[in-house]
């Protein structure tokens, strides 16, 4: 089994520049690229899974950090969307082949989610989608619309609040600038949304981060798309049991052959 390449892409100019960090195993396209979560890394389960399935498959497979996660550079502290849809369009357009499936978790399904939307408004859509429980307008609708007074006050005020996280004993830093950024990506007051390819979400019932109803509400959204919806009975947001990853493996598969 070969191992996977890895490349080192910069990004930005001046005080925005950041080294973004990819890691690509060549083989049959299309590629699949996976966008990770927030304040996750491409080195966890799921990631690595599917890399590990793309090395056994033959099958592409890219996968890369955000900036201020994993090994790619830049602070944190500094993310917000616009800067996380940059740099995953940048690697998108630079190491994958002309029609890639996206695989996005989390905030990666939203991201995902963003990058197809733009891509098929400009005549240039992706495969497919394959989307776990995508966090779609997460800013407002997970944070701050589910923030109490004293929360938003603290952003607004202190520029920050980092909140209790059960995956991080130094929690999640919300900032404020991620609130207000967010604000121009926005897509779910949409009456449909469109991206021109076949989309499979995998969504957790017991899921207490993303709610399922938020997917259900996305599959309604995208009304003139081919759209599957898969409810794991007892997943949790994570989907990171041996079952939910041959479940995303057997998904992907699925879309891979299909496009």
């Amino acid at each position: 089994m070969s191992e996977a390449e890895r490349t080192d892409i910069e990004i930005g100019e001046g005080e925005e520049a950041r080294s973004i960090a990819v890691l690509r195993r060549d083989g049959t396209a299309p590629d699949i690229v996976w966008l990770g979560g927030y304040r996750s890394d491409m080195a966890g389960t799921k990631a690595e899974a599917l890399d590990r399935w793309g090395a056994d498959a033959g099958q592409g497979v890219v996968r890369f950090d955000y900036s201020g996660h994993g090994v790619s550079g830049g602070d944190f502290l500094d993310g917000s969307i616009s800067r996380w849809l940059a740099e995953s369009s940048t690697v998108i357009e630079t190491c994958t082949d002309a029609l890639p499936v996206l695989v996005g978790s989390s905030m990666g399904g939203y991201l995902a989610l963003l990058t197809a939307l733009g891509r098929h408004a400009a005549g240039n859509p992706v495969a497919g989608l394959v989307l776990l429980a995508p966090a779609v307008d997460m800013t407002e609708r997970l944070m701050w619309e589910e923030f109490p007074g004293n929360v938003r006050a603290e952003i607004m005020d202190k520029g920050v609040w980092v909140e209790p996280s059960q995956y991080d004993p130094a929690g999640n830093p919300i900032t404020r600038k991620l609130i207000e950024d967010g604000r121009n990506y926005l897509i779910m007051d949409r009456a449909t949304l469109q991206v021109g390819c076949p989309v499979h979400i995998v969504h957790g019932r017991d899921d207490p981060d993303v709610p399922l109803g938020l997917s259900l509400e996305l599959v309604s959204r995208l009304a003139h798309d081919d759209v599957t919806l898969t409810v794991v009975h007892d997943g949790d947001h994570r989907l990171s049991r041996e079952q939910d990853i041959a479940l995303l493996v057997r998904v992907v598969a699925d879309m891979v052959a299909g496009v």
